[in-house]
């Protein structure tokens, strides 16, 4: 593959992305290495289904943790609109003017001609599978930042990013277009996610943000004159396993992509912040000429832990049909168990008390913190102390402290991670 510009040294020239879908992923991924957060408030975007934690309402607050944070906030605004629509869009987009939204997620064209109207900054969705220079050219009228279509290779996007380069292509900030790729995360068995089949099936429209994940399923074949029915052997045959790019980030640099999405607004606060800063440090051994195996290996390590349905490279080097999942729901080598929740912290000493409303756990547990200002706070049981004494287990009913490693909150829940079955 042609390399389409020169090796980096500055982290700082490339942007990491994270899925905020509430408040605990939003902290865990500001604590963790994004340079940007995309969310997504009320019914206008795609992920409206599964991830309801933010409203109109709590703009400001969302944009001022994020600003506070020194980083960027991204609306996605990026459903199909109806007529019906034109009112609530022009609310939420006359909302994200007023709390200093950093760009909107859009692909409708009315999207974009309001936001143009309003002043707002427009990053291109993925839907609209931007696939060649041309329609790049066109789109650059609206939007500094493209997500290009994700069935492209990576020539193909090195292709694209040199003609952005070599024409002089630019957004209206008069900056050259940017060019934004998903690097990890769920897959859609739809061209860069434009399905029907909820709303076939079930009557619920993926480009409504309403997607009931009906491909995730396993399906049996009937014979509609005969009483044969067979259950497919591939098992879920249209649900693709997770993108996964962090052995070959550095390719994707050396293609000019710039802006690094992580999929994800459904998934918990512990999956953002293993994702988020294996990936921050990914980026930042690209810079410095490339990963050594062993970092390669830790990472691909604890991406495992969290949810997957499985990785593979998605089309960027040359697959031409997807690698299917074998089974519906996550494979993380780690799954979490609830414990109990925190009760207390004292900073000056960094313990926290926590009551134990579960099953409680041994010394040496591999313990997780989650909260909506905390995030996502991972330890080991190192000493577990309860009326000033030392002790080998946590149980129920108890109240213990346990050294934590970062700021904890009142109601903070805490779980145990454990090998998956």
């Amino acid at each position: 593959m042609h390399s389409s510009n020169t090796s980096l040294t500055d982290r700082s020239e490339l942007e990491l992305m994270a899925p905020a879908g509430g408040w605990d992923t939003l902290s865990a991924a500001l604590a963790n290495g994004a340079d940007s957060v995309y969310f997504g408030v009320g019914e206008l975007n795609m992920r409206s289904l599964s991830s309801r934690a933010f409203t109109r309402a709590c703009l400001p607050e969302v944009m001022d943790r994020i600003h506070d944070a020194g980083r960027l906030g991204y609306l996605t605004v990026n459903t199909v609109i109806f007529d019906d629509d034109a009112q609530a869009l022009e609310q939420l987009l006359e909302a994200a003017r007023q709390a200093s939204v950093d760009a909107v997620i859009a692909s409708d064209v009315a999207v974009l001609m309001r936001c143009r109207a309003l002043g707002l900054p427009v990053h291109l969705s993925t839907q609209l599978n931007i696939a060649n220079v041309e329609a790049l050219r066109f789109y650059a009228q609206f939007a500094d930042v493209a997500v290009l279509a994700r069935e492209l290779t990576l020539e193909q996007v090195a292709r694209i990013t040199r003609a952005v380069r070599q024409e002089g292509i630019c957004g209206p900030s008069g900056q050259l277009m940017r060019v934004e790729m998903f690097c990890h995360g769920a897959l859609c068995m739809a061209v860069s996610g434009r399905c029907y089949m909820s709303l076939h099936t079930r009557g619920k429209s993926a480009n409504r943000g309403e997607c009931l994940q009906t491909c995730r399923r396993t399906y049996t074949i009937h014979d509609a004159e005969r009483d044969i029915a067979l259950t497919l052997d591939a098992g879920t045959v249209m649900s693709p396993k997770d993108l996964k790019t962090i052995d070959f980030v550095d390719r994707m640099v050396n293609a000019g992509v710039r802006v690094f999405k992580i999929e994800g607004r459904a998934r918990s606060a512990e999956y953002v912040q293993h994702v988020v800063s294996c990936y921050d440090a990914a980026l930042r051994a690209a810079c410095r000429g490339g990963a050594t195996e062993a970092e390669k290996a830790l990472w691909n390590t604890r991406l495992g832990e969290v949810f997957h349905r499985g990785f593979w490279d998605g089309y960027y080097l040359g697959a031409q049909v997807a690698a299917l999942t074998d089974a519906s729901g996550s494979k993380a080598s780690l799954v979490k168990r609830h414990v109990g929740r925190c009760t207390n912290y004292f900073a000056r000493v960094g313990v926290a008390q926590f009551v134990i409303e579960a099953e409680g756990f041994a010394k040496g547990a591999r313990l997780l913190v989650v909260g909506p200002t905390t995030g996502a706070v991972e330890f080991e049981a190192e000493s577990i102390v309860r009326d000033d004494a030392a002790q080998n287990e946590a149980r129920k009913g108890e109240s213990v402290t346990l050294t934590v490693p970062g700021r904890v909150r009142e109601n903070d829940k805490l779980y145990v991670l454990e090998p998956r079955g």
